[in-house]
């Protein structure tokens, strides 16, 4: 929903379609990094797990672990509901529960930072691009993660909200809203398909990171501009 008195942004420009998998500039070029949260700022995937096989077990079901990935990119009733073939009703209790598990059981040491991406951060600071948060995680609990963290270097964190945003590309219009900045001046980077798809909605490229939850060419196949397979190469292909 978009802020009130605020215009949409402006989307940015692919090539000859959303569906073309090239940048139109260099991307150290672009004034504006959007990050993922989950996977690509911190490596949250063993919390994740830890919460989520709890919150399943606890409503009866024994999670196939080789489908436990599912719970990482997409909006945590979708997760549920891929994992466990459950209904939206109950993907939604489910996600009420872990939401309220995880705020209460897990603390910063369980989710720390990409190695790198503080650096990488500040590097982004000092030449003097603009960085934001456009997460599918619930918007308050990424704020509280990311302040506790320490990364002062974000100048906005926009994730889902009940009734206003639920969609990995709603947070990447929010995220362009709150930077008061067109879709062409973005580039994002995220580690799974959500996160390249929500960016072509926007006609945005995005830089995929091979961080442990993508299966091996899905960020490509998704039309990701760029990929790579560690925090260092990521700042080599910002300019960094």
């Amino acid at each position: 929903m978009p802020h009130q008195g605020w215009r949409a942004p402006e989307r940015g420009v692919m090539s000859d379609s959303n569906r073309v998998a090239r940048a139109p500039r260099p991307l150290s070029e672009y004034p504006v990094v959007l990050f993922d949260f989950d996977g690509t700022v911190a490596d949250t995937q063993p919390a994740i797990f830890r919460v989520a096989i709890q919150t399943m077990r606890e409503h009866g079901y024994d999670p196939d672990p080789s489908k436990m990935l599912s719970m990482i990119g997409p909006p945590l009733e979708d997760g549920f509901a891929l994992v466990c073939g459950m209904d939206k009703d109950e993907a939604r209790e489910c996600a009420d529960a872990y939401r309220e598990l995880f705020s209460r059981t897990v603390t910063p040491d369980e989710f720390p930072l990409m190695p790198g991406m503080r650096e990488l951060l500040d590097g982004l600071v000092a030449s003097g691009r603009r960085a934001a948060v456009a997460t599918s995680r619930m918007e308050a609990s990424a704020q509280e993660m990311v302040a506790s963290l320490g990364l002062t270097q974000f100048e906005a964190v926009i994730g889902r909200v009940h009734g206003v945003r639920y969609s990995k590309a709603e947070s990447i219009e929010g995220a362009l809203q709150a930077l008061r900045v067109p879709a062409r001046d973005a580039v994002m980077v995220g580690d799974r398909m959500h996160d390249v798809i929500g960016a072509r909605e926007w006609e945005i490229p995005c830089i995929g990171l091979y961080s442990g939850a993508a299966y091996p060419g899905e960020l490509e196949e998704a039309g990701a501009v760029a990929t790579c397979h560690s925090v260092k190469e990521l700042a080599q292909l910002l300019g960094l």
